[in-house]
Order: C-alpha cells, then structure tokens, then sequence
C-alpha cells in the first residue's frame, strides 16, 4: 500500500510538473472558462431572465467544459512519447497509475474551478459568499465523480485516433447525474435554503462519488490491459 501511494505520489507530481512548465491545457481551460461565463451572460434577457437564475447552469456548464480540456491531455503525453509502457515496465502497480493521474487531473481542474469562481461572481453578482463553505464542499463533491470517470475514459479513449472527440462522447453521458445534482443544490444555496434542503441531493452525488471512484479505480487494470 505505501508503495501504491508513492508511485502515485510521483506521476501527479510528474503530471503536475509537467502542466507548470508549458501551462497549456490550463491557459487553453481558463480562456475557455472565461468566454463560456461572458457567452451565456450576455445572450440572456435581462428583463426575462434574472442573473440567478441561469447562474447555477451557467457555473456547471463552463466547469463541466473547462474540464474536459484538461481530461484530454491527461494521457495525451504519454501516448505521443509512448511513455505509457515505459511507466507500465517499472514496479509501479496499474492502481498507482490511476491515483496519480486521478490526483493531477484534481488539482488540474481544481485550479480550473477555483479561478473561475471570482470571475462567475463577476459577471453575475450573486451572494456565493453567504454560503461559500457549502458551495465549496458541492463544487468538491461533483467534481470527485466526473474526474473519476474522466481519468478512466481518458485512458480509454487515448488509444482510439480521434481521441479528442471520443472522450466528450464517452464522458458526458457519465456526467449527468453530479452536474444535475451540482446545479441543484447550486441553485438552493444562491437561494439560501436551509440545509435540510440540501440533504438528499448531498446524499446523492455522494453516492455517485464512491460507485465512480470505486469503479473507475477497478476497471482501470483492464483499460490498460486491453
């Protein structure tokens, strides 16, 4: 088990390193991030359509895609320099392989997030602040199940020629069930409900959390495999 989680340690580190130094799958998700928040913000009526109402989809969706950009290249490296076998050669268990470019892709798309926050504030002034713990633990939770399944199809799809297509393809399907509960609870936090409306929704992109990890984590020795 320690073992596991050193080789872990060390491809997110490598993973991590790798995207400080050239910083294009974050530049190319931020730019991204940014238009998608102005795009949806400024094609809305304003006399029809309030800046909370759509917020909550609009926070979701520009996650949701600033994501994406960053799940593709998660074995994009390797496969252009044909590392993947060079890593599958070493000691280091398929676990590993998937913990570390799980960890990466986290704080990949974390930074991602965390970044885009201030800037969905700015464009559409709601009161994140008054519930911004909450909101912080909803945004973790959803966020947990896509790069679970992300990281997985991810490895998938690098194998394929149009790699870049078929992960959208493969993933959003999977994505459905945390993003509808993300824009939900979302949505009742900028409304300031209490948390016992929180509950059930909680409840249940916690569960998606452990079934994609667990099953991600699982079937990760047959993707490299096959």
């Amino acid at each position: 088990m320690g073992a596991t989680l050193r080789a872990a340690w060390h491809i997110a580190v490598k993973d991590i390193a790798i995207e400080w130094r050239t910083k294009t799958a974050f530049a190319s998700g931020l730019v991204f991030a940014v238009l998608v928040l102005a795009v949806l913000f400024f094609s809305r009526d304003p006399t029809a359509v309030s800046a909370q109402d759509i917020a909550p989809g609009a926070l979701w969706v520009t996650f949701t895609f600033a994501a994406m950009l960053g799940l593709n290249r998660a074995f994009l490296i390797e496969r252009e320099l044909k590392a993947l076998d060079g890593i599958l050669l070493t000691p280091a268990p398929p676990a590993a392989i998937f913990w570390g470019k799980f960890g990466a892709n986290l704080a990949f798309v974390g930074a991602i997030e965390a970044i885009s926050l201030p800037l969905f504030v700015l464009f559409y002034d709601v009161p994140i602040w008054l519930r911004f713990g909450e909101l912080v633990l909803v945004i973790a939770m959803a966020t947990i199940a896509f790069v679970a399944v992300g990281t997985l199809l991810s490895a998938m799809a690098v194998r394929t020629r149009y790699a870049e297509l078929m992960l959208p393809l493969l993933l959003l399907p999977f994505l459905v069930p945390p993003l509808v509960g993300g824009v939900q609870l979302t949505a009742r936090l900028l409304e300031g409900r209490p948390l016992s409306d929180l509950a059930g929704w909680l409840k249940l992109i916690g569960a998606f959390d452990v079934a994609f990890v667990t099953a991600a984590a699982l079937l990760f020795q047959v993707v490299l495999d096959e």
